[in-house]
């Protein structure tokens, strides 16, 4: 077992509102039970476990393309909309940020009651993740969340997030437990992060190994746990700009949604007679759902599904977004009946949009798009957080104190 990778991010202050909070734990749920019927429980564990995956999973929901925010957002849906269906989907969310985190080891132990799973070693497992990030590891971040996604065959999944309240940030870590053997067998993958003294012990005195292989760890060169860890470090601009997109592939989902003659044939490929908008966010969801990792680099991009809720690109598409959901819900109702045909049209979206990124080489115009969102929020609803449809000025919002 190896933590997977980190995310850098700015921390954001602020709030999700209902409108949006409903909205993404639908779009969660649906996007979820689409990967967990193609590709299985397993695989959504490990893109659970890949921060690049997950900052584009929040994005493509309508949450901060880069905030801290949306670590709790996303583990929020998810846990709203996947535990009330854990018998059918085989999957639970346990913890989260504050006091919720605490209740981890309970909520596990009730869990192990339910599987037959051994809830003790899970709630141990849990507390090791959570102090070898937050004690073990001098970074400078403090654990205030901490999310448990577990499979009813016991794989794991851990998600957290440290705040450093001097430089403004938040740090997010990732772990997965394919194959686990022994939890202080190698643990970590890396550890990176500026030099700051003498690493931690535990507090866990049970954790002796994990004491000894981490200082090993920490001994190694730094340049040999830069190339093996997965690492996110989102800028602290809150406006998304060019340099943040890969406008190849961003020109791929524009020119699939847009131009006549592809977007009738992707309409048909989902067997729907869908506009221009929804399909650029249906490419996007597609993308989300059968995506290899390497196409997640650029979490930005993502957030031209269906916005952000501080207006950054532009505001959520409400209507947009409702129609996205519609369109999920039915492929996910026909799939309960065996017809597979809407659920396989996503993934046929999916190579549509790569086949015209490659034979076309087409390279998105980001200001013309960017204008093009923003003239036609308000005829699909766009909304913010403030409710404003005006366009911000490109400057980062000021730390609030009420963090996600």
């Amino acid at each position: 077992m190896k933590r997977s990778g980190t995310a850098d991010l700015p921390l954001h202050g602020g709030h999700v509102p209902p409108w949006l909070a409903n909205r993404m734990t639908e779009l969660g749920t649906a996007i979820s039970e689409h990967i967990l019927l193609e590709y299985g429980a397993s695989e959504f564990l490990t893109r659970l476990s890949d921060p690049f995956w997950f900052q584009a999973f929040g994005a493509v929901m309508g949450m901060d393309w880069h905030s801290s925010g949306i670590t709790t957002s996303v583990l929020g849906a998810l846990k709203r909309g996947l535990n009330p269906r854990f018998s059918e989907l085989g999957l639970m969310v346990c913890g989260g940020r504050g006091r919720h985190s605490i209740r981890t080891p309970d909520e596990l132990r009730s869990f192990g009651m339910k599987t037959g799973l051994d809830g003790d070693a899970l709630a141990r497992t849990s507390r090791l993740t959570a102090r070898i990030d937050n004690n073990a590891v001098a970074d400078g971040f403090q654990l205030y969340l901490h999310s448990f996604v577990i499979t009813k065959s016991g794989e794991w999944a851990v998600v957290q997030q440290g705040m450093n309240a001097q430089d403004h940030s938040a740090r997010r870590y990732h772990w997965h437990s394919p194959n686990v053997r022994d939890f202080v067998s190698n643990p970590h993958d890396a550890i990176v992060g500026e030099p700051q003294g003498e690493i931690l012990n535990l507090v866990d005195s049970r954790a002796a190994k994990a004491q000894q292989a981490l200082l090993a760890i920490a001994k190694e060169p730094v340049q040999s746990s830069l190339n093996d860890a997965r690492k996110l470090v989102m800028p602290a601009h809150h406006d998304v700009r060019a340099k943040d997109v890969d406008l190849k592939r961003l020109g791929a989902v524009l020119a699939v949604a847009h131009e006549q003659e592809l977007r009738d044939f992707a309409s048909l490929l989902l067997l729907e007679g869908l506009g221009p908008r929804t399909l650029q966010s249906l490419a996007l969801i597609a993308e989300v759902v059968h995506g290899a990792p390497s196409r997640f680099a650029d979490p930005a991009r993502f957030s031209f599904a269906h916005g952000g809720k501080d207006g950054h690109p532009f505001p959520v598409p409400l209507k947009t977004y409702d129609e996205s959901l519609a369109v999920l819900r039915r492929s996910l109702e026909a799939a309960r009946v065996g017809r597979l045909e809407k659920l396989h049209g996503f993934e046929r979206l999916d190579r549509l949009t790569r086949g015209v990124e490659q034979a076309r080489d087409p390279l998105a115009d980001f200001d013309a798009a960017l204008k093009h969102e923003w003239q036609i929020s308000p005829s699909v609803g766009g909304r913010t957080v403030l409710g404003s449809k005006r366009r911000p000025k490109s400057k980062a919002d000021p730390i609030q104190q009420t963090l996600f």
